[in-house]
């Protein structure tokens, strides 16, 4: 085909607009898949939905139970010390050891104690001496009633000097009852049956009246010491049974009493040669009494929900509920009833049938969509 110059430009300007046109529209189209014009004109960006993890809250009847762990401690402890200061030159035990009662434990220098002692009955002796020349006075001198020799005002006298001497005895006898329990103070001996928990001071230190030397748990008592949370301090106080089983004997359950919140004994014979001081145990708390074997169940309902589903909001807990139909997710408080190893029982605060998210609830945020994937589902 030949054209002319000017037919020739003319097919030029045509393929030009058709090129135009073609790449207009590939934006067009390009534009189209990442924005479209909302309200007043704007752009907006396409929201992502992603898929999360969530669980159906289901309200059913709980074993009214809790367990929570202890140590088996002492109920005494007593922190024993010298009555008398000195300097320690012997301890007797270590931590550990079991003692008995009055068995020596510690004994400080006891040399100027025992001086003590024997000046203390020197002057008992001379006290005594005293007293008898004064009374031996006296007694002479009452067997001159009636004769010239005699008076009154002497013999007044030669009866005060007598009686101030008997009392200087008392007075002597007194302190050196006193210097012998020193000297026996010098010596640290178990006041009681028990196990040396701690030492205080050493062989050398030099200590003052009263201060402690080492620590005795006495075994004549023994309780399990647990730590309860603050939310189940009004369960644990209405149980009307609790139970506990050591670590190192499972299966096999002791039936103990309530001494005070938080410490409990037990008066099962059988303890004597299970329980011991430091063991672990686990404590359970009863809400039932047995009827013919049967424990009744708890009344009360709750939903069991992972402890991942539970979002802390300031200081109360809280989950993220997902909308069957929309997907959006709202964050909504709840009264969690008892915590579990892995679950969380909920008392109130969502609805039985609802889902609510168990994975991930730190990233999610208020309003946003997920895609539902209950267990099993990918």
């Amino acid at each position: 085909m030949r054209l002319s110059v000017d037919g020739f430009a003319r097919f030029l300007s045509r393929k030009a607009v058709l090129a135009t046109a073609a790449v207009g529209a590939v934006a067009l189209v390009a534009l189209g898949a990442f924005s479209w014009k909302g309200p007043g004109g704007a752009p907006v960006r396409e929201e992502t939905v992603r898929p999360a993890r969530v669980v159906e809250v289901q309200y059913r009847t709980h074993m009214g139970s809790l367990m929570l762990a202890g140590t088996v401690v002492p109920r005494i402890e007593t922190t024993l010390g010298f009555r008398v200061a000195g300097k320690v030159t012997g301890r007797e035990v270590d931590v550990g050891a079991i003692v008995k009662p009055g068995q020596l434990l510690a004994s400080i220098d006891p040399t100027d104690y025992r001086l003590a002692v024997d000046n203390a009955r020197a002057a008992l002796a001379s006290a005594e001496a005293d007293y008898a020349r004064a009374k031996a006075d006296l007694d002479r001198y009452q067997q001159l009633r009636g004769s010239a020799a005699f008076m009154t005002q002497t013999l007044d006298t030669r009866q005060s000097l007598s009686s101030t001497s008997l009392a200087k005895v008392d007075q002597a006898r007194s302190q050196l009852s006193t210097a012998e329990n020193n000297l026996a103070y010098t010596e640290l001996h178990a006041d009681a049956a028990g196990v040396i928990t701690s030492v205080i001071a050493e062989v050398g230190q030099v200590l003052p009246q009263g201060q402690g030397m080492m620590k005795l748990a006495r075994s004549e008592e023994l309780e399990i010491s647990v730590g309860v949370p603050e939310h189940r301090l009004k369960t644990v106080r209405n149980a009307s049974r609790i139970t506990f089983e050591l670590w190192s004997d499972t299966g096999r359950k002791y039936t103990a009493k309530l001494r005070e919140l938080a410490q409990c004994r037990s008066d099962d014979p059988h303890l004597s040669g299970a329980l011991h001081r430091g063991r672990r145990a686990r404590l359970h708390r009863h809400r039932h009494d047995r009827v013919a074997g049967a424990p009744k169940p708890d009344p009360e309902k709750l939903a069991e929900v992972p402890l991942t589903a539970i979002f802390q909001k300031g200081k109360e807990p809280a989950v993220w509920v997902v909308d069957k139909a929309t997907g959006a997710v709202a964050l909504r408080p709840v009264v969690i009833s008892r915590w579990r190893d892995e679950t969380a029982l909920i008392a109130s605060g969502v609805q039985d049938g609802e889902i609510v998210a168990t994975a991930g609830v730190h990233k999610l945020e208020q309003g946003q969509k997920v895609k539902p994937l209950l267990a099993g589902e990918r």
